[in-house]
C-alpha cells in the first residue's frame, strides 16, 4: 500500500499547520506529510519552531509553502486548521478522498506578556497535537 499523502491547510502557513505537520509526521514517518497556505508568509514562525521543539518535534527545516505547488496532486486528506471566524479558510479544489476541517486559534494573535504568548503557543500545540494523534489514530492509520 502505498504511504497515505495528507496536506494541512491554513492561510499562513507559519504556525498551526505547521505545527500539525511536525506532530502528524512525528506520529508515522511513513507518511507523506505536506503543509500550505492560501497565503504562505514564506516563513515558519519561530515561537512554533520552539514550542515544537519543546515538545520534541524539530520544524526549524520546514519553509511557509503556497497551496498552489499543491493543486495538481492527488490526496488522501486535505485538512484544514484555521480557527477565527474573521480567518478565510482555504478551499482546496484539488483532488482529495478526504476533506477534514480542525480549527485552532492562531496564538501569533495572541497579545500581552511575552510569558502569556508563550502559554498561547503550548495551549495551541497541545491541542493539536491531541486533536491530531486522535485522527491519526482513528482514521488515518486505521485506512492503511
Amino acid at each position: 500500500m502505498n504511504a497515505q499523502k495528507v496536506l494541512i491547510l491554513c492561510t499562513g502557513n507559519s504556525c498551526r499547520s505547521q505545527m500539525a505537520h511536525g506532530f502528524l509526521q512525528s506520529f508515522d514517518p511513513a507518511l507523506k506529510v505536506f503543509s500550505a497556505g492560501t497565503n504562505a508568509s514564506g516563513k515558519v514562525n519561530p515561537k512554533a519552531i520552539e514550542v515544537m521543539k519543546e515538545a520534541g518535534v524539530d520544524i526549524s527545516s520546514h519553509t511557509s509553502d503556497s497551496v498552489d505547488k499543491y493543486l495538481n496532486e492527488e490526496w488522501d486528506y486535505v485538512i484544514t486548521v484555521c480557527g477565527g471566524a474573521n480567518e478565510n479558510c482555504p478551499t482546496f479544489f484539488g483532488k482529495v478522498k478526504n476533506r477534514l476541517h480542525i480549527g485552532f486559534e492562531d496564538p501569533s494573535e495572541a497579545k500581552g506578556s511575552p510569558e502569556f504568548i508563550h502559554s498561547e503557543y503550548i495551549r495551541v500545540r497541545d491541542e493539536i497535537k491531541e486533536a491530531f494523534y486522535k485522527l491519526y489514530i482513528e482514521k488515518i492509520k486505521g485506512n492503511e
